[in-house]
């Protein structure tokens, strides 16, 4: 039966965003904005008193108005009853005020106009905070909501998105809202009043100079908005076009392999130029139209000073307006042009940040839009999915109408083994998107133990069944962190409280509520360690170590653990045992006698298997100014090289190393092995080294210039007495070597005794891996197998003192970069498998998710996978026909329909599509 599809509108209509900006910032916001208006209405009094006030002390103060001789009085700050005369027929007194001579009266007046600033900047800056953290809250409500529904997205339309423009939106394009939103209602008000509050007061000191000053503002208000409006078309042009930038970086960033393979790089320049050009169009067309706009804004602010010294000078000259009454005009008209500028260039960014909201609104609303209802990680996910996985006629078609799947039917047990085989246009792979309810079908009826798996919520189908494709993605994070993602739902355990973070918590929630965002604290513990069989955080690495062992990644994840670090104050009784193995190394290596492969570091002797960087050093450095590349630029391993008489030594063999490396590979080809043991040079660098060389034959060492000496004394740092075997380091250059260690280290300690872990033969370095801690030395140069036999012997060893689980487990905080790309292929895919058999679901789908694998390793984690899935769900499509022989059951599709089903022997007959595929094999 064909179920109901609803339209885009009627998606919209049910799930929609508020389309006009205005509405949306009032509906989320009104509280805060009528108090800020409050606000700003009770400013404008002050406002006006702060107008005012300039003309009573030039007329009053200064003049000396109501003052009959410089001995009289006048009261100061009298208060009448309002209305009073109309009531009484004559003014009521309530306070005659303070008495006060001219001089006291001007002083009382200046006083009043510093209060008055004070209280007008106190109104300022509340606002102003008031404004700033509203626009903040409304914008991270904004970028929740895009965030929220991002999450939606159906999987057809994420693919379809280009991830570079998304974010573009999120991160920078509803930016400009934050700052607009706070002053969506409230500047209007704030600067429309400051502006009519100092029209009205221009109106009354003289009603000319009040029309002059009107009319000027109306022309500004009309003529400037007017100019503005293709300043806004370019600007929704260049956001456009911003936004196309930004995906096509990010397509060249994914696409590096394919431009560097087929020498496309000049032309993605190209592209890059033609659409740089174009922005640069636009920005040029824009930043000309905006100056004009600003030129005739200017001109029109500053004609009306002109108007107001030459017309109300005259007026002033003839007796018709006094002199305070024009000051006070000319220093209200002086605060008018601010907020009549602020108030059009809000209109402007008005209609800016609505195109901006109609053009980013308008890409997070798809039509297939999921219900928020279908993630509600609240809803119950206990029952298990059982009984029958049966489809009813199911079609699937992509967004041109093309039919991927062709009313497929078919039924098989929750609990059964099944393979679904067909070549990579057969349409399995989409198939498997709509059983594990990634994408829903166009058609058909999807039940599974009764239930409509199209309505289950992902509350379900994400923990009850698991799929994995042949692209996994891991994200960022630890190798631990990506196995259990799939056991995060929602939060379970918070963390351990204290005073501190309740209060923090408390603020957090609070505003989190205010900005709509949900209040799931990301700080508690999401794992779900009963759906993976454990008890807690103590036994699950237990089963991470179990799954990784069944898909044979444990050796991988050893090896990352070896290459890993600890904390030894965190963890001292691993940090004992490491100590444990590196005192019995010695031991296993002498049962194959092989002792001699590990040269142990000694701090009274000089290893010649290390650098000598390392050997000066002695230690694992933590701060970047210490790093052996660094170490001919640290000051304080210059001034100890300097004093103990070295400083000089490691010149004189940086010119003894480059004039080895110039006459060597003088006429050598490139590709020699030399190259490889002598990589001391950078070939671009052999011609300035040549040069050095030349120099110091010529005219002798102190010619070399500060520079010249420091790229020499860069070179012996590198250089290893017992790999690169030119006699370099004798006991003399030992002996100083060893004495500038331990005045380093005495200096260091005093200095800065957290920039280098030193080594200790009796302690754990922290800042050291695994394995260098247990070899505490370098493996010997020129002994045949060398690193397999001490390798070998450190994994026996490890073994034998029960810590390889430990080291296991050290491993899984192994960083596996972004998408994962510091693992192999086949390294993902195995991490993937594991992280979906950690979870343990009811049904596991399985789309080809082993591809990159070699048929034996495939046909082994398949068998293993199915051993271990006894009683559960497995179906798993495959493209090569052997493979089916494992599964109780096979369906064969072919352009995408079921052609033939049944059991493995069934279908290996003549006449069948499966055998017709098995004999080409």
């Amino acid at each position: 039966m064909e179920r109901r599809r609803l339209d885009p509108m009627e998606r919209r209509r049910l799930d929609p965003m508020e389309p006009n900006l205005f509405k949306y910032i009032w509906h989320h916001s009104r509280r805060d904005q009528l108090a800020i208006l409050l606000l700003v209405v009770l400013s404008m009094p002050f406002y006006f008193l702060s107008l005012d006030l300039p003309k009573m002390i030039v007329n009053q103060g200064i003049l000396g108005q109501g003052f009959p001789d410089p001995t009289a009085n006048k009261p100061f700050l009298p208060i009448e009853l309002p209305f009073g005369e109309f009531l009484t027929g004559a003014p009521v007194t309530l306070f005659d005020g303070f008495s006060l001579r001219q001089e006291e009266f001007l002083l009382s007046l200046t006083f009043s106009y510093v209060i008055l600033y004070l209280i007008n900047s106190g109104f300022k800056y509340t606002i102003n905070t008031g404004k700033g953290r509203l626009g903040e809250r409304m914008l991270r409500r904004l970028r929740y909501e895009l965030s929220d529904r991002l999450l939606r997205f159906p999987i057809p339309h994420m693919r379809r998105v280009k991830q570079a423009e998304v974010a573009t939106m999120i991160k920078d394009e509803v930016e400009p809202l934050g700052g607009f939103i706070g002053d969506a209602f409230v500047t209007p008000v704030f600067l429309g009043g400051q502006a009519i509050t100092a029209i009205i007061f221009i109106l009354v000191q003289n009603h000319w100079l009040g029309m002059v000053a009107a009319i000027i503002v109306g022309v500004q208000a009309y003529l400037v908005p007017k100019m503005r409006v293709p300043i806004l078309r370019l600007g929704r042009q260049r956001q456009l076009t911003a936004r196309q930038l930004a995906g096509r970086v990010a397509e060249v960033v994914d696409g590096a392999v394919e431009i560097h393979s087929h020498d496309t790089s000049n032309l993605e320049r190209a592209d890059l130029v033609s659409r740089l050009g174009r922005i640069f169009d636009i920005r040029y067309e824009i930043f000309q139209r905006k100056f004009m706009v600003k030129f005739v804004n200017n001109f029109l602010a500053q004609l009306t000073p002109f108007i107001f010294y030459g017309g109300g000078g005259i007026l002033a000259i003839r007796g018709h307006l006094d002199v305070g009454a024009l000051v006070a005009v000319i220093f209200a008209y002086k605060d008018l042009p601010s907020p009549i500028k602020e108030l059009i260039d809000w209109e402007q960014q008005r209609n800016d940040v609505q195109i901006k909201y109609d053009q980013v609104i308008e890409q997070f609303q798809p039509s297939e839009i999921l219900d928020p209802a279908v993630q509600d990680p609240d809803q119950d996910a206990s029952e298990p999915l059982d009984g029958q996985v049966t489809l009813s006629a199911v079609s699937l078609a992509d967004e041109s109408g093309n039919r991927l799947i062709q009313a497929v039917s078919f039924s098989v047990a929750c609990n059964d083994h099944i393979a679904i085989f067909g070549s990579s246009d057969s349409g399995k792979d989409h198939l498997a998107l709509v059983l594990a309810r990634l994408t829903e079908p166009s058609s058909g009826s999807i039940r599974v133990g009764g239930r409509d798996l199209t309505k289950l919520p992902q509350s379900v189908t994400g923990r009850r069944i698991g799929y994995l494709g042949q692209d996994t993605y891991l994200f960022p994070q630890s190798v631990r962190e990506n196995l259990l993602y799939g056991l995060r739902h929602k939060p379970l355990r918070q963390p351990t409280e204290t005073p501190e973070r309740r209060a923090r918590r408390k603020a957090w929630i609070a505003e989190s509520r205010r900005a709509g965002n949900p209040i799931w604290d990301i700080e508690a513990d999401w794992t779900d360690y009963e759906a993976a069989g454990a008890t807690g955080p103590e036994d699950i690495d237990d089963r991470v170590v179990d799954v990784l062992t069944l898909v044979e990644m444990d050796d991988d994840v050893y090896r990352f653990g070896l290459g890993g670090t600890i904390d030894a104050e965190a963890q001292p009784a691993f940090a004992e045992a490491i100590l444990r193995a590196r005192a019995e190394l010695p031991k296993r290596l002498a049962q194959d006698n092989a002792e001699n492969l590990v040269v142990r570091f000694d701090p009274e002797s000089y290893n010649k298997n290390a650098t000598l960087a390392e050997n000066l050093l002695f230690g694992t450095p933590r701060k970047q100014g210490y790093k052996l590349r660094d170490l001919a630029l640290n000051e304080l391993m210059t001034d100890v090289l300097d004093e103990i008489g070295l400083l000089d030594s490691t010149v004189d063999m940086g010119v003894t190393i480059a004039r080895t490396m110039v006459e060597i590979f003088a006429d050598l080809p490139p590709g020699h092995p030399f190259f490889e043991q002598f990589s001391f040079i950078d070939a671009d660098d052999m011609p300035d080294f040549r040069n050095y060389v030349a120099k110091v034959d010529k005219q002798g060492i102190e010619a070399l210039g500060p520079s010249d000496r420091l790229a020499l004394r860069r070179l012996p740092l590198n250089y290893t007495e017992a790999r690169h075997r030119l006699g370099l380091i004798d006991e003399a250059i030992e002996s100083r070597a060893v004495a500038a260690r331990k005045l380093f280290a005495e200096r260091l300690t005093k200095l800065d005794p957290e920039a280098v872990a030193i080594y200790d033969p009796d302690a754990y370095n922290s800042a050291a891996s695994l394995q260098d801690n247990i070899l505490f030395g370098r493996i010997a140069y020129g002994q045949a197998k060398a690193e397999e036999i001490v390798g070998r012997a450190m994994t026996d060893l490890l073994d034998a003192l029960g810590l390889r689980k430990t080291v296991v487990e050290a491993g899984l905080d192994f960083q596996v970069g972004v998408g994962g790309k510091r693992l192999s292929a086949a390294q993902r895919q195995k991490l993937g498998l594991a992280r979906n058999l950690l979870k343990r679901p009811d049904l596991l789908i399985v789309n080809d998710g082993l591809a990159v694998m070699d048929t034996a390793t495939q046909d082994k984690l398949q068998r293993r996978v199915l051993e271990r899935r006894k009683g559960r769900g497995v179906i798993w499509m495959l493209q090569r026909p052997h493979s089916c022989e494992q599964f109780s059951r096979v369906l064969v599709m072919q352009d995408g329909r079921i052609v033939e089903q049944g059991s493995f022997a069934d279908l290996n007959k003549p006449g069948s599509a499966l055998s017709e595929f098995l004999a080409a094999e």
